[in-house]
């Protein structure tokens, strides 16, 4: 606050003594003009009066009653009262200008800066979850009483499918109809909710509605990798890769969404025992071996959860080769080479060594978490092709 007023109020006297300079230092030329032109003009009268009393055309007493006129006429009009008039109402002017400028400066400085105030501190008060939930309860509401209005029951199925609420997204999309029929992206989005609804079944509407987002637009993002997903899970991966790799080619390279999808591009391939997409550049170095588990842990594996075996550059987070398949019988074989590398430019034939760890996942997640099943991470180097790993912990 202080950092703000001393500079506002200097610039206040600035803006003052600008103003009231003309009249704490007037012109010295202007304060003395009046008197003397007057003199100069009485001066001129006195002698052309003394010139007609010389020539006679003037009598001794007339001449003498003009001239004692013409002197206190000249006294009145050179009084320095006069000049002195210019200065002697500034100080009411002076003080009013002063009093205006500072009150209207301080009215502008409230005004503004109550309301800069206001719109702070609404700026730092963030949206919590649950006042997004009681807006989207109060849109839905609304919409209720709005069954035609198609665009607003789009808005509020994305609403819901943002906050998670996919059973309720669900029907939104469908009271929308056609002006979700017309956009790929709605119909993208709508079949990633259903099929979500489903635990991840794509066959029915949902890959209805993807065949209709791409049909509309070959190149949406969210349907291309939806339409490999499906093709995925239904170990088409053939078509899978195709789908991925149409995706991929419109990604940023170098970065997280990229390396992800090389990654499930290079699993897709592996399961479908597909070739590389550039075989000359694969090298079948990296590590091999088995996977074991505690008997104490045996127990918690069921059907359905995904085996990782996943390899990183010592010290590092990003992965350079991960691998992910449902969980058989122990003990499991895998391989790590660059053909499951998550980006063409870090691969595991590369690197003399790595760190690597295996993860049991009840979601299949790229991200830990809580419950995963895990091992201890061996650094192993590469070109091993006996390498024991023993899933033995319980990531808290």
């Amino acid at each position: 606050m202080t950092s703000f007023l001393i500079p506002a109020l200097l610039l206040l006297i600035l803006v003052l003594v600008l103003l009231l300079r003309p009249l704490f230092f007037p012109a010295k030329e202007s304060e003395t003009s009046r008197r003397q032109m007057n003199a100069a003009i009485y001066r001129e009268e006195l002698d052309k009066l003394e010139a007609d009393r010389l020539a006679g055309t003037v009598d001794a007493d007339s001449y003498e009653q003009a001239h004692a006129e013409m002197r206190q006429r000249l006294f009145q009009d050179t009084d320095e009262a006069d000049d002195l008039a210019v200065l002697g109402s500034p100080k009411k002017t002076i003080v009013g200008i002063c009093l205006f400028v500072v009150l209207l400066s301080a009215g502008f400085y409230f005004y503004l800066g109550d309301a800069a105030r206001i719109a702070e501190k609404s700026a730092e008060q963030p949206m919590t979850q649950e006042a997004v939930e009681k807006m989207v309860t109060e849109f839905a509401a609304k919409m209720e009483k709005e069954p035609d209005n198609l665009k607003g029951w789009a808005m509020l199925a994305r609403s819901y499918r943002i906050l998670g609420q996919n059973a309720e997204a669900a029907k939104a999309y469908a009271r929308a109809g056609s002006f979700v029929d017309a956009d790929p992206q709605l119909l993208a989005d709508y079949a990633d909710v259903l099929a979500a609804n489903a635990n991840g079944n794509f066959a029915g509407k949902p890959q209805q509605l993807i065949n209709k987002a791409l049909a509309l637009d070959p190149n949406n993002l969210l349907a291309l990798w939806l339409s490999g997903t499906a093709a995925f899970n239904a170990q088409n991966y053939k078509a899978a890769v195709q789908s991925w790799e149409k995706l991929e080619k419109q990604l940023p390279p170098e970065t997280d969404e990229a390396r992800a999808i090389a990654g499930s591009i290079a699993e897709a391939r592996s399961k479908g025992g597909l070739a590389p997409a550039t075989t000359p550049a694969i090298n079948n170095r990296g590590v091999s071996g088995r996977v074991g588990i505690s008997s104490a842990l045996q127990s918690k594996v069921k059907a359905g959860d995904t085996l990782m075996v996943i390899a990183r550059k010592p010290g590092e987070r990003m992965p350079v080769a991960v691998l992910k398949t449902p969980v058989t019988t122990f003990p499991v074989s895998f391989v790590l080479n660059d053909a499951l590398a998550m980006s063409p430019n870090a691969l595991i034939s590369q690197l003399p060594e790595v760190s690597v760890e295996v993860r049991i996942s009840k979601t299949g997640m790229a991200m830990p978490e809580s419950g995963d099943l895990i091992s201890s991470a061996q650094t192993i180097k590469v070109g091993t092709t006996d390498a024991r790993l023993m899933v033995d912990q319980v990531r808290p």
